[in-house]
Parts: structure tokens; sequence; C-alpha cells
């Protein structure tokens, strides 16, 4: 197993050598190679996906993804600023299918904003199309219209294939769990979600075990906060599923607790935490290191078929939650807060 590992910017170095501390705690024979991405993949070579990284990842089995972003970059032309190596890295690998878990831990169902009754024993699985809509569609840009009134304007896109795989996707992945879809689109206003519902239903055909459910996203969005416990797998395109995961990592109480998977249809994926790079704490030794553990281990579940050494992982940090351990992000009262490396200590002391 050859993993390329990317740590990026930020808090991204600091995570994702916690996670590699916890691979390597585990019996397992496997390579790793690290190169730059990002910003920091720009003041390397002077582009945020270097040559020599892309080739890397190609040249290897897996991608564990640190965090891109930096602000001192942000003026640089857009091609060049460092978000563009994660689009990027999916266009290249065709990482259509994004795996975003949203999972309630008992020890922190006080850490969520929300109350307790609302969360306990919350767990949803939100599937993200990943390589299309409005973040690839074309024509883009910003021009100047004859009136001298400069205009932006982005393409919502999807084609009928592009679906139907994300669809299969999920539809599988809920006959995994409860066998229930619910797919997220706005199909009472806009063409190209009307597309995505009608070729979801033509999908779910295949699938009468599955029970399938429709939902506009802005209802959606007003559920995950009212009563999240109805969903179990969600479904829908990248934009949505941008902003339903993010606000379905706060049900959770941190978004440094919430890993992701990014596949595409022979299982070689990109593993990273959804949160960002923080640099406003990086280099303290503050930041959560568990949502880039447990892509570690979802990485070894997709992309090696390693399920038991996977189960390993996320039962080592469900114990050192039960144990107590906290970081600045999840910190209660009453519980001492530890660390970047002591977080990870206490999940290898564990395994």
């Amino acid at each position: 197993m050859k993993i390329c590992v990317l740590p990026g910017d930020g808090i991204g170095p600091e995570i994702t050598a916690e996670a590699l501390r916890v691979l390597r705690a585990l019996d397992l024979s496997f390579e790793t190679e690290e190169a730059p991405v990002g910003g920091a993949g720009y003041r390397a070579s002077g582009h945020p996906l270097p040559e020599a990284t892309l080739k890397l990842a190609q040249q290897s089995d897996a991608i564990l993804f640190g965090a891109v972003g930096d602000f001192s970059l942000d003026t640089l032309p857009r091609e060049l600023r460092p978000e563009q190596a994660i689009l990027g890295l999916r266009k290249a690998f065709n990482l259509f299918a994004n795996f975003r878990p949203a999972l309630v831990y008992p020890e922190l169902v006080h850490a969520s904003t929300l109350r307790p009754e609302v969360v306990a024993g919350l767990d949803i699985l939100i599937i993200r199309e990943l390589t299309g809509d409005i973040y690839f569609g074309q024509p883009r840009g910003i021009r100047t219209l004859e009136n001298g009134v400069r205009e932006g304007f982005d393409t919502m896109r999807y084609s009928e294939p592009e679906i139907q795989r994300v669809a299969h996707v999920a539809f599988q992945a809920a006959r995994k769990r409860n066998k229930r879809l619910c797919s997220v689109d706005k199909a009472n206003v806009l063409d190209t979600m009307q597309l995505w519902r009608e070729v979801v239903i033509a999908v779910g055909a295949e699938y009468p075990d599955v029970e399938l459910s429709h939902i506009y996203v802005d209802n959606a969005a007003m559920q995950l906060l009212k009563n999240p416990k109805q969903f179990d797998v969600m479904v829908t395109g990248n934009m949505f599923g941008d902003i339903l995961s993010d606000e379905a990592s706060m049900l959770t109480g941190s978004i440094g607790l919430l890993p992701s998977a990014s596949l595409n249809e022979n299982n070689f994926g990109l593993y990273e935490p959804i949160h960002g790079s923080a640099p406003d704490i990086a280099g303290k030794g503050v930041a959560n290191p568990l949502a880039t553990i447990l892509s570690a281990a979802m990485m070894l579940r997709f992309s090696f078929g390693l399920n038991d050494a996977a189960l390993r992982i996320e039962s080592a940090v469900k114990k050192v939650l039960a144990q107590g351990y906290r970081t600045a992000d999840i910190a209660e009262p009453g519980l001492s807060t530890v660390g970047t490396r002591e977080m990870s200590d206490a999940v290898v002391a564990a395994l």
C-alpha cells in the first residue's frame, strides 16, 4: 500500500502527522511519501498542485490530505490560489462521490449547540456529488456589460450519467445501513435539479428494498436543525452538499471531528477532514486531529478493504472520548484539555 501524503497549509501538517502515527501503530505494511500542495505547493513551485505532486498521487494507492488555504495568497489569480489544489485533484482522479458521515458520540451530546434530545444517537451519512454542478460548469467568469456594469456568472450543470453514478453509490450505501435514502434538490425552481430528481427516481427502481424520499434543499437545511434524526443517508449535488454537510458537522459539536472520503469508480480515494486550514491556530499544537485520524480509518476501509483495522481506529477514538480526552474545540467544564499530540497519544494507547 502506497499512501500519498499531502499535508498542505495551516494545521494540515500537524494533523496529518498525527494520523500517520496512528496508522503506524497498526500492524500493517505500507509506505508513505509526502509532497507539497495548496499554498505550500505554490511556494515550492509556483502552482497549488505542482506537477511532481500530481505525479506522486498518480503513482499511489490513496491520498491522505490535510487542508489547504492561506489568506496571504488570496490576492493571487484564482487558478493559483491554494484551494484550486483540491479541485484539481478531484478532477484529475474523477473523485465524484464524497462520503461525509456526521456521528454524535454519546460523550459529546452536550457539545452540540442543539438540545441533547435532538442530537443524541445521530448518525447521518451525506453523499455529495463532487465533480459537477456550479463548481465546474461552463461558461463562467466575470465580464463587463455594454453599460459598463461588471457581472459575475457561473453555470449549474449536471448530465444524466453524472447523476446516475452518484445515485447508484448512494443507494448502495443506504443498503448497508437502514435502507433509507433522501435525495436533496431544488426541483421546484431549477431545471438542473428537475433532471436530478427524475434520474434519481429512475435509478431507485433498481433498488426496491431502499425507501427513497425527496426534499428541497432549503427545507433540508431547516430539518437538519429541527429533526436531524429523521435522516439516514442523504444524496445531493456539489454545492448543496458542501453547505449541508458543514451544517451537519455542527450537530456533532465540532467540525474537528468529521472525516470524509472522496472516491472514484475504482475506489481510489482522497481522504481528508472536512475542516479548513485554520491558520489562526496553526503551529500552536491545539488542533483536533480526530477528523484526520478518522479519515485515515475511512482510507483503510474504502481503498484497501481493511475493515477490521478501520474499526480498531474508530473504536480507539470512541474510547479516548469516553475517557474524557478533549481538545479545545470540544472542551467541557471539569475535563482537562489536551493538545494535538496528546490526543493522538491517547488514540495510540487505546489501540
